[in-house]
């Protein structure tokens, strides 16, 4: 059966009817970034691919295919034993490599000869990564964003959550990027993609919203963590309508025990993580901080951490950067729990109805 090449955007507006999306590119690469949903059949691993580049360079393009080759025929005959003995004929793959070409055509080829009907990807992941840098540029343009705004510990991840829940479309940036924003949000055992991931998380999250409904996004900063939001989206952030947050000063710091668990558990790895603070703070402040945790004060401390560091810095970058900040309409939870956050997304939404929209070109997202 002949191959069929496909065109990034033919493919990206068919993509709900592949059976599957496979990536051809060596387990190295696909760890990187990928097409959403794709799973990694390697023509070559990572070790193979340095080995058959060097002999490239070194030797000659016709003994490095001929070593390729080799290589790519031991692999592909293992992830057909491994995946495809049970696959149905009406079965149908997209598969792409870096640039289409040779492994992920090696694949589709003996595919195809199988009598699947496979495309392969034209220009490959190239092809896709320049769509999602270009879409990206205009992606939250035709969106109507409405930002919740409040000071750290005020539980804006988790009434972000509870919208989503309640069926509200929720941008949850945080998520995306596997990290809390903060200098001391990194996650326990759960490292941050790469940035082409975080954009590629981003752009199939934003394709798939609604126009005509509101989107809810928290304040961020222009970092998530060691990810840069692309800058298109945070300047239509800054300009988007604000919800302001507000919770009691004890509810923030039950919550941020509950949700930074890991450094209840563990006191001396916050007091390692204040390190960090010590060219915003100073030595004598961060020392006093460190000595509190190591006298079992935790809680004193994270009250100081709020109402010493966090509160003044965030509430010079909102009136700094967020428009809409000072006059942005109070929605007030009494704490972090369930019941709190629910009559909070009562109010969210009545009054999100209400709020003028950014002004902003209605551009929607290519392809979607």
């Amino acid at each position: 059966m002949p191959l069929n090449r496909i065109d990034v955007d033919a493919a990206l507006a068919r993509l709900q009817e592949f059976d599957a999306i496979i990536d051809a590119r060596s387990p190295g690469e696909h760890a990187l970034d990928a097409l959403p949903g794709a799973v990694n059949w390697p023509t070559l691993d990572d070790a193979e691919r340095h080995e058959v580049g060097t002999e490239y360079k070194q030797v000659s393009a016709f003994e490095a295919r001929k070593r390729g080759a080799i290589l790519a025929a031991r692999n592909i005959a293992r992830h057909l034993e491994r995946e495809a003995m049970a696959l149905p004929r009406q079965w149908k793959p997209l598969i792409y490599c870096w640039r289409g070409g040779q492994r992920s055509g090696a694949l589709a080829l003996v595919l195809g000869q199988i009598g699947f009907e496979v495309y392969v990807l034209e220009g490959g992941y190239r092809a896709f990564r320049r769509r999602v840098v270009a879409d990206l540029e205009s992606a939250a343009q035709g969106l109507a964003l409405r930002a919740l705004c409040g000071p750290t510990g005020c539980g804006k991840s988790r009434l972000l959550g509870a919208l989503q829940t309640a069926g509200a479309q929720v941008l949850d940036l945080e998520a995306l990027a596997q990290h809390r924003g903060s200098v001391l949000g990194a996650l326990p055992n759960a490292p941050q993609p790469s940035q082409k991931c975080f954009e590629t998380r981003l752009w199939h999250a934003l394709r798939a919203f609604d126009p005509e409904r509101p989107v809810f996004v928290e304040s961020e900063s222009r970092t998530i963590g060691r990810l840069r939001v692309p800058e298109a989206l945070l300047q239509r952030m800054r300009a988007a309508p604000c919800l302001r947050l507000s919770m009691p000063d004890t509810a923030r710091v039950d919550l941020l025990l509950e949700d930074y668990a890991h450094f209840a558990a563990d006191p001396a790895l916050l007091a390692q993580r204040l390190d960090t603070l010590r060219e915003a703070r100073g030595h004598a402040v961060v020392d006093a901080w460190q000595a509190g945790l190591a006298a079992g004060r935790l809680r004193e401390i994270v009250q100081a951490l709020l109402v010493e560091h966090y509160d003044p810095v965030y509430q010079r970058s909102m009136s700094r950067n967020f428009i809409a900040f000072e006059h942005a309409p109070a929605i007030e939870l009494l704490d972090g729990s369930e019941p709190s956050m629910r009559a909070a997304v009562e109010q969210v939404q009545q009054v999100a109805q209400a709020l003028a929209p950014a002004i902003a070109p209605a551009v929607g997202l290519s392809g979607a």
